[in-house]
C-alpha cells in the first residue's frame, strides 16, 4: 500500500526534477526503518541516469521537501536511478517503449505460461500486446503482474 505522503512528494519532486532535466519515475516511503527512508527513481530521457543526476536530485528536492516541511520527522533521502531492466509501469512507459522487447509475468498463467517474451506493441484497457515472432498476442491486464524490459 502507498504511504499517504507519497502523492505529495510526487507533487514536490516532478518540478524538481523537470528543472534538472529529469523524470521521477518511481517514489516510496519505507517507514517500517528508523529513520525513514524515502526512495525516488528518476530517469534521465536523454543519456542513462548517472550518479551526477542523483546527486543534483538529492540537492534540490532534500531543499524543496525541508521547506515545505512534508515529512515532519529525520528521514533519509535516497535517489537512484530503475536500472537496466526497469519494470513498465505508467501509460507513458508504455508508449516509450514500444517495439522495445519485453517480458511479461501472469499469474495466473495466461494459455499455459506464466513469462512471455516479445516486442511491446501497445496496451488498451483490457490487453497487453506483444510481438512474438511477428504473431501478435494478446494478453489480458487482468493476468499480468509484471512488465519489464529485457535484453532481447
Amino acid at each position: 500500500m502507498t504511504h499517504p505522503l507519497v502523492p505529495q512528494i510526487i507533487e514536490l519532486a516532478t518540478p524538481v526534477a523537470q528543472e534538472l532535466g529529469l523524470e521521477v519515475v518511481g517514489v516510496v516511503f519505507h517507514t517500517n526503518q528508523r529513520p525513514p527512508v524515502l526512495r525516488l527513481d528518476i530517469r534521465n530521457p536523454q543519456q542513462d541516469t548517472g550518479l551526477d543526476d542523483c546527486e543534483r536530485m538529492s540537492r534540490a528536492l532534500e531543499a524543496r521537501l525541508d521547506a515545505a516541511q512534508v515529512i515532519p520527522d529525520s528521514y533519509v533521502l535516497e535517489i537512484s536511478s530503475p536500472g537496466v531492466s526497469p519494470l513498465l509501469v505508467t501509460e507513458r512507459d508504455f508508449i516509450s517503449f514500444k517495439g522495445f522487447p519485453i517480458t511479461v509475468s501472469t499469474s495466473p498463467p495466461y494459455n499455459g505460461k506464466q513469462e512471455w517474451s516479445g516486442q511491446l506493441i501497445s496496451r488498451d484497457e483490457s490487453k497487453l500486446y506483444l510481438n512474438r515472432k511477428g504473431r501478435t498476442v494478446g494478453i489480458p491486464r487482468s493476468s499480468v503482474t509484471k512488465v519489464q524490459l529485457s535484453e532481447g
